[in-house]
C-alpha cells in the first residue's frame, strides 16, 4: 500500500495532507524517515510512525454532520488561539478530521470523518460534489447579476463553473439567495458575490452532496445515516 494511502486509512489526515507530512519529514517506516511519495508499506509488518507515534488503520469508520457556528475555524489547531471545530470533538472516541473547510465567519453543515480515503475523494475536484449555501447579500441583487452568477464570474483570474442560483427573497437593503456550486475554491461564494458588486452579510452551508443540514441545531452534530454514507461514495 502507498504510504500516503496507509496514513489516510489510519485517520491521520486526508491523503493530500498525508503527502505533506511525508515531505516535511514527519513520517518514518521501521525507524527510517521517509520523504519519498509513493513509498510502499506492508500494513501487516511495517511500523509506521507520525511525529514519533505509531499509527495503525482504524477498523471502525465514523461519519458525522456538524452545524458549525460562526466563530470557529475549521482546522485541527489555530496559531491565533481561536476556537476550532475540533474543540467540540476532543472527547470523541476516535480522531476525526473535517472534510474541507468553512470560513471563520461562515456557518452551517460540515462533515467530519476518520475515513481518509472517502475524505480524499470528496475533496477531489473531479468529483464535483454539489454544495448549497443560503446567502444573505447586501442590497438588491438584479436579475442580470443573478444571470451572471449562474453563467460564471471571474474569481482569482479564472471564470467560475456554472452555478445554480435561486432567489429566495429581496428588498431594497438585502437579498437572500440559495447558491449551489460544484467547485471548492477558497471563499468562492463570497468572491462570486463581490464580483457582481455586492457583499455577503451571512453565509450558511445547508447541503453537502446528499447530506442536508436540516434542523440540526447550531453547535450540535449527528451521525450520518447508512444511506447518506452510501450516496457519498463515488
Amino acid at each position: 500500500m502507498r504510504l500516503q494511502k496507509y496514513l489516510a486509512s489510519c485517520g491521520v489526515a486526508s491523503r493530500r495532507n498525508a503527502e505533506q507530512y511525508i515531505l516535511d519529514g514527519r513520517v518514518s517506516v521501521n525507524g527510517e524517515i521517509i520523504r519519498i511519495l509513493g513509498t510502499q508499506v506492508d500494513e501487516n509488518t511495517d511500523i509506521v510512525q507520525v511525529d514519533g507515534c505509531t499509527v495503525t488503520p482504524e477498523a471502525e469508520k465514523h461519519y458525522l454532520a456538524y452545524n458549525k457556528p460562526v466563530g470557529e475555524v475549521t482546522t485541527v489547531s489555530d496559531p491565533e488561539g481561536r476556537a476550532t471545530v475540533m474543540d467540540r470533538f476532543r472527547d470523541y472516541p476516535v480522531r476525526l478530521f473535517p472534510v474541507g473547510r468553512l470560513d471563520y465567519d461562515s456557518e452551517g453543515l460540515l462533515l467530519l470523518t476518520n475515513d481518509g480515503d472517502l475524505m480524499n475523494q470528496l475533496l477531489h475536484p473531479s468529483f464535483e460534489i454539489p454544495k448549497s449555501y443560503l446567502t444573505k447579500v447586501s442590497n438588491n441583487v438584479t436579475e442580470e447579476e443573478i444571470r451572471l452568477l449562474r453563467k460564471g464570474v471571474m474569481v482569482d483570474g479564472r471564470i467560475t463553473s456554472p452555478a445554480e442560483v435561486r432567489l429566495i427573497r429581496h428588498d431594497t437593503f438585502s437579498t437572500d439567495l440559495l447558491i449551489t456550486i460544484h467547485e471548492g475554491r477558497n471563499r468562492q461564494v463570497r468572491k462570486m458575490i463581490e464580483a457582481v458588486g455586492h457583499q455577503v452579510v451571512r453565509l450558511k452551508r445547508v447541503r453537502f452532496g446528499p447530506v442536508q443540514l436540516g434542523d440540526l441545531p447550531s453547535g450540535m452534530w449527528r451521525k450520518l445515516t447508512d444511506q447518506e454514507i452510501e450516496k457519498l461514495r463515488p
